[in-house]
């Protein structure tokens, strides 16, 4: 320790060695209307959930009106502020080369047009800029500390030569990180021992550029610590984030050192004026990170969000006005009237809604209706257990769990998707149902926690009840007086991004040992401080929080949409939903350590082909004695589009991984609103499954703000098998130790769950002993023996204890499945096990595949000479190729061993376009490819390989007559989307949910590219359609603005002019036809063709059409007979230079792509859009680097394939003649 410390301080004196520090910059003052800003980090982003600082500067200043604004988010550095919603993630300009050092140097720019920072700095026009900064930066070691120094430098002299209020540069103060508190001898978590000489460098580093650019600098970690000393009070949550009792000493001090000493003018308003600071900053964080910011300013802003967001955060950002005219109204004690206000702000027009549903409209079901639309497995029984007309709380309930009392706690929040101007404060619930009477109906109904937003996941612990919180939020509510009342809310973390309100974490399931996994979907960047330093996601994966170390983890990181559903079978092996997709995955596979922007390698889909049904919502393992034997251990997985209900499939082992055998649809309901969201085994063996109920439920194909999204209903419906008996709860709640250890011996899993929870309320001094007592009991000739001991060891896991002797001889254990287990124990136990290490390896020389590939992903989070030597142990006990072969093991095993490598893997995926597509056509082709895979795109529907899926109600697109025959409807489908009922070759469709306009989401050569795609995959040989056909038909159905139907598809009359697909012509459909100079042909049809094919656009005849393609005057001698038509067919085989497309790279990095249409001495033209000649662009030749000309033709293929043979002949003749009707080659 003595040699690391030393080290860092000497890196520190030869870091500002040399500097001569000029004197400290003084603390400022304010002037009347004065702007101060907060910006950095976690330290200023949390103070937004407390109010305390602000709350203390405006009584210190009452009278001057003075506007703060919070822009501080969770581990952002000066130059690295990722953002969904942003395709620069970089802080200022020319930050990248600091960046990198923060996101395994891959930026991941985000998708959308929100402003930078920079542009919000302009907008909000700061006199004052509080900057913090220093915290996440620490953990990159002493190494960093040089590029630290570097980064902040760049930042400052960036800042200071900037004027944001249009008049001066704003006074910075640049605040320090604080000091990690010893709260080790409370809970386990650092104790600043490793952590504190790395603040401490880095502060001395912020103090020394800061006086070096005469930036007032606040040295935070020296007060904090001496904070520490003067109470035992835990000042921060987990040692390093400050909580409010610590919030509450920052709030003086900054002040104090910002600004100067100077008491609050009116203590009495404290209280009041605290409150109108939090309502303030609510309008404000609804508009800096508005939630669901994807449909507002992100990848979903098109094609519905400019129906409505302009108008709301317009509405918002004028009561955020209001609300800062209350707050001076309290300073000065007079209170005004903000709800008259707020009525006259801006009034949101109506949305129009889109889904119109034929006959009697939307039709909400009674119970007995309900109940007659199911259809049931032979043997099961479906019964509503609650809804919203008895328990009118239970509206869009989506998430449940039992306790350990055997009471049912849904989350409800009919705010989703989310909240609206104008509208009340959210008021989503965590309720309590119960059955009192035993009735088999619920009876009773409890408001635990109520003003919540958007709780879309939450579990139990002794502690309380972790929460998906809203606003990026993950908070721990406690009953503290057993009442049943939430009375009070610890912020645990924030940062988890909540730019998709129905991807951020959510679906919340516990491991084991009581680790949370949190589910998160794509589209975001969640960056979370923690005191072990900041965790970062992005896009689609999971976290592990560990309650009783406070520490998270990005558990993994893998290319899939917006899993809803996550879970264990009784071997501790996790599994999980796609959700949008629908595959069902299992989780080791993928669950090596991650990189920043990078996907870990998926795990093969369990599902069977016939099967596969999406979007999907909760996954839930049979496991009670009330369902019949042959049925324990399948897996039951809900979903909500066209198969409404619940599939049951046989899980079975398949070597290392797993395999599944549909078994049955154990409930299919008639009742279009029915939406099954998640499910849970009761205590009585019962199974539960919640309906969020709800007529329109699509994200891609409806306005968020759609006015038929419902927000009242919910449903719980309880499914049991008549000809069982139920199952007698066990006592959890209350029981001994002694008791709860018989409970582990139980077969329903839930049991054991809901059990093992209850043993972590418990002292590691009750419950590690008589483990071991409990263990020496059993009957060792048992069939479960092993599984037992295995919860005895999970037992002693959940005490954040390892009872090691157990975990020895479980690794010798006969199961393979018990030694398998025994490697999660391990690799999360590294702070517990001296020889973490050797016992990884050990698993890794084990037989079976199974445990040999946990023992990899384990490597992975080892550190680069652990992890390999755990892989190379595996490496010499695997049998043949097994480790580059097995399909669950081969692609772990490449990007793990590559990652400690610190080697990059390559996505090897190459699209391919088919060789009867030629020049620009090839290119659309690939470009379509990746337009038809993005999330919630073509594939989400109808799959990767163009499928479909019937159960699901979604057609294939694989041999599609509407992909072939008609171009004009495929057009149209394709921008406005279809909705209802279809019979498409032969097999119908119930059209439930629309498909989505992609009129708004792509521009017409996108349209193009993802048509040329579909048109020429699957099976399918199509034209390409020319983004010029496509702008043609956009501009003549611009003023329909809803779905079209099938009916209108079909009998519509098409666009005047519009032809018919009749083949892809080749040369060789032409042999013969030019063994004698053409004759006979008709000239009048030739030149029909001739603008037909869209010639006339770019080539003149006769003082007609366009002048950027070649001189065709001469073309009937270059190019005579069948070479001329081969020009058509394959434009590139021959291309003369000067209508050669040509890529112009400058000097300073730029690139233009285009044909040069004219040159002199000094500069080109350039035609970028051949479709625009008159738009050119000019380009000096001094700046240019080199010209790359094309091998490929400006001139599209296909473009004949809309005519006839006649007509193509009629076509070369009227070309070949010049236009000249006298011809030899027209008449008799």
């Amino acid at each position: 320790m003595s040699i690391r410390l030393s080290f860092a301080a000497a890196l520190v004196l030869a870091c500002t060695a040399g500097w001569a520090p000029e004197q400290a910059a003084e603390p400022f003052k304010l002037e009347k209307d004065a702007h101060v800003v907060l910006l950095g980090n976690g330290m200023a982003s949390r103070e937004a959930a407390f109010g305390y600082f602000e709350t203390e500067l405006q009584l210190r200043y009452p009278d001057l009106h003075l506007l703060v604004r919070n822009m501080g988010d969770e581990a952002h550095t000066p130059s690295f502020r990722p953002h969904s919603a942003r395709k620069s993630q970089i802080g200022f300009p020319g930050a990248e080369k600091f960046a990198t050092a923060y996101c395994d140097n891959n930026l991941a720019p985000g998708s959308g047009h929100l402003e930078t920072e920079e542009q919000w700095l302009g907008k909000l026009k700061p006199d004052v800029l509080l900057c913090f900064f220093g915290f996440n930066e620490s953990f990159l070691g002493t190494g960093h500390l040089k590029n630290f120094r570097a980064e902040l430098d760049a930042f400052l002299k960036h800042t200071l030569a900037q004027k944001y209020n249009d008049k001066n540069p704003a006074k910075l103060a640049l605040v320090s990180p604080t000091a990690i508190q010893d709260l080790s001898a409370t809970m386990d978590v650092p104790d600043g021992r490793l952590q504190n000489p790395l603040l401490a460098a880095y502060t001395s580093v912020m103090e020394a550029v800061a006086n070096e650019n005469g930036v007032l600098f606040v040295d935070a970690y020296r007060a904090s610590q001496g904070w520490y000393k003067e109470t035992k009070d835990a000042l921060t949550m987990d040692g390093a984030l400050l909580n409010d009792a610590g919030y509450r000493k920052l709030a003086p001090f900054l002040c104090d050192r910002v600004f100067g000493k100077s008491p609050a003018k009116d203590e009495s308003r404290r209280a009041a004026v605290l409150s109108a600071v939090r309502e303030k900053d609510y309008f404000w964080l609804n508009d800096f990170k508005i939630p669901n910011g994807v449909h507002a300013y992100g990848q979903r802003y098109n094609p519905f969000g400019p129906q409505n967001y302009p108008f709301e955060i317009q509405k918002n950002r004028e009561m955020l006005d209001i609300r800062d005219q209350a707050l001076w109204a309290a300073l000065e004690g007079k209170p005004i009237d903000v709800a008259a206000l707020d009525a006259k702000t801006t009034a949101l027009p109506p949305v129009p809604t889109n889904f119109k549903p034929k006959g009697d409209g939307i039709k909400f079901l009674e119970e007995k209706d309900a109940l007659a639309a199911f259809k049931v497995a032979p043997g099961y029984k479906v019964e509503l257990w609650a809804s919203e007309k008895e328990f009118p709380d239970l509206e869009k309930p989506v998430q449940m769990s039992f306790d350990n009392k055997g009471r049912l706690w849904v989350a409800v929040m009919p705010t989703y998707p989310h909240w609206k101007p104008g509208d009340p404060r959210p008021n989503d619930k965590l309720i309590i149902l119960e059955d009192t009477k035993g009735a088999g109906k619920a009876d009773k109904e409890t408001v635990f926690a109520d003003h919540l937003n958007i709780p879309i996941g939450f579990e139990f612990a002794p502690e309380g009840v972790y929460l998906s919180a809203g606003n990026g939020r993950f908070s721990l509510l406690k009953d503290t007086n057993g009442d049943d009342k939430c009375d009070e809310i610890e912020l645990i973390y924030q940062g988890f991004d909540d730019h998709d309100t129905h991807h951020a974490i959510n679906a919340f399931t516990a491991d084991p040992s009581g680790a949370i996994i949190l589910a998160e979907g794509t589209f975001l960047r969640s960056d979370v401080e923690t005191a072990y330093g900041p965790v970062r996601g992005t896009n689609g994966g999971f976290f592990r929080y560990q309650p009783q170390r406070r520490q998270l983890e990005r558990h993994a990181q893998l290319p899939i949409p917006n899993p809803w559903g996550v879970a264990y079978d009784e071997w501790g092996q996790h599994f999980f939903l796609h959700t949008s997709g629908p595959d069902f995955e299992w989780m080791v596979p993928g669950s090596i350590k991650s990189r920043y922007g990078s996907a870990n390698p998926r795990s093969p889909d369990l599902i069977e082909p016939a099967h596969r049904v999406r979007p999907t919502s909760g996954v839930e393992f049979v496991s009670s004695r009330h369902f019949p034997p042959d049925v324990q251990g399948d897996v039951l997985i809900n979903n909500n589009i066209g198969f409404l209900g619940t599939k049951q499939h046989q899980m079975m082992d398949d070597g290392t991984g797993y395999k599944t055998k549909w078994r049955q649809d154990l409930i299919v309901s008639g009742d279009p609103n029915f939406r099954p969201v998640d499910l849970e085994f009761a205590p009585d063996g019962s199974l539960y499954v919640i309906d969020w109920h709800n007529p329109l439920i699509g994200h891609m194909q409806h306005n968020a703000r759609d006015p038929n999204r419902d927000h009242t209903h919910g449903r719980i419906y309880r499914i049991t098998y008549p000809g069982r008996p139920l199952v007698t709860p066990p006592k959890v709640a209350g029981a001994t130790v002694a008791e709860l250890l018989e409970n582990l011996k139980l077969p329903e899993y839930r049991a054991r769950y809901r059990t093992q929870r209850e043993l972590r309320a418990h002292k590691p001094a009750e419950v590690l002993p008589a483990v071991t007592t409990w263990v020496a009991s059993l009957d060792a000739n048992d069939p479960n023996y092993e599984r037992w001991v295995l919860e005895g060891l999970w037992a002693t896991w959940g005490q954040n204890r390892v009872d090691e002797g157990l975990l020895h001889r479980l690794m010798d254990a006969k199961d393979y499945r018990v030694r398998a287990a025994c490697v999660d124990v391990i690799r999360f136990n590294g702070h517990r096990l001296a020889d973490q290490v050797e016992l990884l390896k050990k698993s890794a020389r084990d037989p079976h595949t199974r445990v040999k590939l946990c023992a990899i992903v384990a490597a992975s989070w080892m550190g680069k000479d652990s992890g390999l030597a755990i892989i190379a142990e595996a490496e010499k006990a695997a049998e043949g190729d097994v480790l580059t072969k097995d399909r669950f093991i081969k692609d772990t095993y490449k990007v793990a061993k590559a990652y400690l490598n610190n080697e990059t893997v390559e996505d090897v995926t190459v699209v391919k376009a088919p060789e009867h597509l030629k020049g620009d056509d090839r290119k659309l082709f690939v470009k379509g490819a990746e337009i038809y895979g993005r999330e919630g795109y073509c594939a989400t529907c109808h799959q990767p390989d163009g499928e479909g899926l019937a159960l699901s109600g979604f057609p294939p697109l694989a041999k599609s007559s509407w992909v072939a025959e008609n171009d004009e409807r495929l057009i149209k489908l394709t921008l406005k989307g279809v909705f209802g009922p279809l019979e498409l070759d032969g097999k119908k469709y119930p059209g439930q949910v629309p498909m989505t306009p992609f009129g708004g989401l792509l521009n017409d050569e996108e349209l193009s590219a993802v048509i040329a795609f579909v048109r020429n995959s699957f099976g399918n040989k199509g034209a390409v359609i020319p983004a010029s056909k496509i702008k043609q038909v956009r501009e003549s159905v611009k003023d329909k603005l809803d779905f079209y139907t099938p009916g209108e598809l079909m009998g519509e009359k098409p666009i005047a002019g519009a032809r018919k697909y009749v083949k892809m012509w080749a040369m060789e459909d032409f042999k013969g036809d030019f063994d004698k100079p053409l004759a006979k042909r008709n000239f009048n049809r030739g030149k029909e063709m001739f603008t037909a094919a869209g010639c006339i656009s770019c080539h003149n005849v006769n003082g007609q059409g366009g002048h950027v393609g070649a001189d065709l005057s001469k073309v009937g001698q270059e190019y005579p007979g069948a070479e001329l038509l081969r020009q058509i067919i394959d434009p590139s085989a021959k291309i003369k230079d000067d209508f050669r497309v040509v890529a112009v790279f400058l000097k300073n990095d730029d690139k233009f792509r285009g044909m040069i249409v004219k040159k002199d001495g000094d500069s080109i033209q350039l035609v970028e859009n051949l479709a625009e000649p008159d738009k050119t662009v000019t380009i000096k030749k001094a700046d240019i680097s080199r010209v790359v000309p094309s091998d490929v033709s400006p001139m599209p293929t296909g473009l004949l394939v809309t005519l006839t043979k006649d007509e193509i002949l009629d076509l070369v003749a009227f070309v070949a003649a010049q236009g000249n009707p006298k011809h030899k080659f027209f008449g008799d």
